[in-house]
């Protein structure tokens, strides 16, 4: 089978394109999706890209996280669909509640772009099993809105039950409590980070690595991960 990943298009998304282009490259089959529907049109996947939905109003993905569509998220997510969040995507994910937390502005109050190293905190999801436990990757990162915040009760959950997916490496960019720069949910189905493995799919177009000038492809495997798991399940 050819796994079919829906890519979810809201107003102000940026990077949706892109993360249609990383399914393709990953060998998968994307699937240009619209906010403003209630039809999955049969993927068997999800992302929620990168952007500034809705102009960031109120609360970055605050606005998107009520959307027609994420009702259809919502039901397929608790229903074992992989699910990815990246950047924007990731903020929609805790304004859903299908991922603890909220995000807030940079501590530094700035936008703030960088390749950014991280640390594979779990590789038991669908979006993670192609790394190795403890593996450090290079990944892009641009945002304003990337603060992670818990109170003490959910972060010690987070924690206490292995939810961090990734942590940041070398600078905290944007004050993220205990450095998290992602999580997953329990189940290992949903996923979501602020920096944007989608950006780093293809030789000649990643980030800059010891190896060669920016040849970094570390964010094809998230893609990989979930591509072969929905082939395996098939």
């Amino acid at each position: 089978m050819t796994a079919r990943v829906g890519v979810i298009t809201f107003p102000g998304s940026l990077d949706d394109v892109d993360a249609r282009r990383a399914v393709r490259l990953a060998g998968g089959e994307p699937v240009a999706l619209w906010h403003g529907s209630h039809d999955l049109e049969g993927v068997d996947a999800l992302i929620l890209p990168g952007g500034f939905s809705y102009g960031d109003y109120l609360r970055a993905g605050a606005i998107a996280a009520l959307a027609p569509i994420m009702s259809e998220v919502t039901d397929a997510a608790r229903g074992g669909m992989p699910v990815l969040g990246i950047c924007n995507g990731f903020q929609m994910l805790v304004e859903a509640h299908l991922l603890p937390g909220g995000l807030i502005r940079n501590a530094h109050q700035q936008f703030i772009r960088r390749d950014q190293r991280l640390r594979v905190e779990s590789t038991s999801t669908a979006w993670t099993a192609d790394f190795a436990d403890g593996e450090e990757i290079t990944i892009p990162l641009k945002n304003a809105d990337g603060g992670y915040i818990a109170d003490a009760d959910t972060l010690a959950r987070i924690e206490g039950e292995g939810l961090v997916a990734f942590r940041y490496l070398g600078v905290n960019p944007n004050g993220s409590l205990n450095d998290i720069a992602g999580l997953r949910n329990e189940r290992g189905n949903v996923v979501g980070l602020m920096p944007h493995p989608e950006h780093a799919v293809e030789e000649g177009f990643g980030p800059d690595t010891r190896l060669a000038m920016r040849s970094g492809v570390d964010g094809r495997r998230f893609f990989t991960s979930a591509i072969a798991s929905l082939v395996a399940a098939a």
